[in-house]
C-alpha cells in the first residue's frame, strides 16, 4: 500500500508540475523514444503516447530505431539521437548489455534518460516506466494453469536475456512449480522473427506428441502459434499471449488463442514525456546520482503501468477501441 500511495503521489506532483511549466516550453525542445521493430503494433501504440504527450506540452518528439528487430540498430538510433543533444531520451532497450554504455554517455552529457518496457538497471538511466513483468507472469501462469486442469506439457517463446520477459518467464514458472503435473518441455528463442515461432510449431506438431499448453512472453508469436494449430485442425490446446495487437484479438474471438495480457505501451510512452519534460523544468542537481536508494529522491523507483487481461469476453470491445497510430 504504501509503495501503490508513493507511486501515486509522485505521479500526482509531476504531472502537476508538467501542467505548470506549460508556459515556458521552448521551440528548441525535443524528445526521442528509441526501440526496436518499430513498425510492430505495439510500437505504434507507444508512438501515439508519445505524439499525444508532445501535442499536450506544445513540445517536439519523435520515435526512432529499426523497422525489424535489431538489437545493434537501435544502440545505433540511440546514438544518433544522443548526437542531437535532445531535451530527453526514453529507451526500450532490446539488449540491455549493449544498452548500458549508450545510456551512461548521455547521462554523463546531461541528457536525461528513462527506460520503458524492458529496463536497463545496470545503467545510470533515471527511473523506468512500465510492466511489472514478474506480476504478468504469474497473471499467464494462473491462466494457463486454469485452463489446463494443472497438468500438460507446455512450450514458451521468449527471447533469452531480455529482463521484462525473463521476469514474465520467472512468474510463470513460480506458478508451474505449484502444479507437479505441468512442466515446460522446451523455450523457442524466437529472435524477434515470428516466422520462428510458425516454423517451430510446425516442427513441433509433428513430434511424437503435442503440447498441451503454449506461451507467449512477446506479442508475435502466439498468432503464428495460432494459424499452425489452426491450419493443422489441432485443437483444445490453451494459448496464452501477450499484448493487444489486432491477430492476437482476432485468434481470441475465434478460440484459439484463450487470453492474453495486455500492456500499456500508450500510457508508458505518454507518461515518460511527462515526466521527462518535468526534469527539464525543475532540473536534478546532478543526472549522476544514486536516486534509487536516495530517500529523498524525486523520481520513483518505478512506475508500473499495470495490465488488462482480455479473453473471448472482452475481445470485441478492445478490438474496437484499438487506439488510432496517430493518437488521436
Amino acid at each position: 500500500m504504501g509503495k501503490t500511495f508513493a507511486a501515486f503521489a509522485s505521479a500526482t506532483l509531476i504531472l502537476g508540475l508538467a501542467a505548470c511549466s506549460s508556459s515556458r516550453h521552448e521551440a528548441t525542445e525535443k524528445y526521442y523514444l528509441v526501440t526496436v521493430s518499430t513498425k510492430l503494433a505495439y510500437w505504434q501504440a507507444a508512438g501515439a503516447g508519445l505524439a499525444r504527450a508532445a501535442r499536450h506540452l506544445a513540445v517536439a518528439a519523435e520515435m526512432v530505431g529499426p523497422d525489424g528487430y535489431d538489437p545493434q540498430a537501435e544502440v545505433q538510433a540511440f546514438r544518433d539521437a544522443m548526437a542531437k543533444k535532445p531535451t530527453g531520451i526514453l529507451v526500450s532497450a532490446a539488449d540491455p548489455t549493449m544498452m548500458k554504455d549508450p545510456i551512461d554517455a548521455a547521462i554523463a552529457q546531461g541528457i536525461p534518460v528513462i527506460t520503458i518496457d524492458s529496463d536497463v538497471p545496470a545503467s545510470k538511466r533515471l527511473t523506468s516506466i512500465g510492466t511489472n513483468n514478474y506480476e504478468a507472469g504469474l497473471m499467464g501462469g494462473r491462466i494457463l494453469a486454469d485452463r489446463l486442469h494443472g497438468k500438460g506439457e507446455v512450450v514458451v517463446y521468449t527471447m533469452p536475456g531480455q529482463i521484462n520477459l525473463d521476469q514474465r518467464l520467472q512468474g510463470y514458472k513460480n506458478i508451474l512449480a505449484e502444479h507437479p503435473q505441468m512442466k515446460i518441455i522446451r523455450v523457442v528463442d524466437v529472435k524477434g522473427n515470428p516466422s520462428i515461432a510458425f516454423d517451430t510449431t510446425e516442427e513441433i506438431i509433428k513430434g511424437k506428441s503435442v503440447p498441451d499448453g503454449y506461451v507467449c512472453l512477446v506479442s508475435t508469436p502466439c498468432s503464428e502459434v495460432a494459424d499452425v494449430l489452426d491450419r493443422h485442425k489441432v485443437d483444445n490446446k490453451v494459448l496464452v499471449a501477450m499484448d493487444s495487437d489486432e491477430n492476437t484479438l482476432t485468434w481470441i474471438q475465434k478460440g484459439k488463442i484463450a487470453a492474453t495480457i495486455a500492456q500499456k505501451p500508450f500510457t508508458m510512452a505518454y507518461y515518460g514525456v511527462i515526466m521527462l519534460d518535468s526534469l527539464h523544468h525543475y532540473k536534478l542537481p546532478t543526472l549522476d546520482g544514486n536516486w534509487a536508494q536516495d530517500t529523498r529522491s524525486p523520481l520513483p523507483v518505478f512506475v508500473d503501468t499495470g495490465v488488462t487481461l482480455i479473453d473471448k469476453s472482452n475481445a470485441d470491445a478492445f478490438l474496437k477501441a484499438l487506439t488510432p497510430a496517430d493518437g488521436n
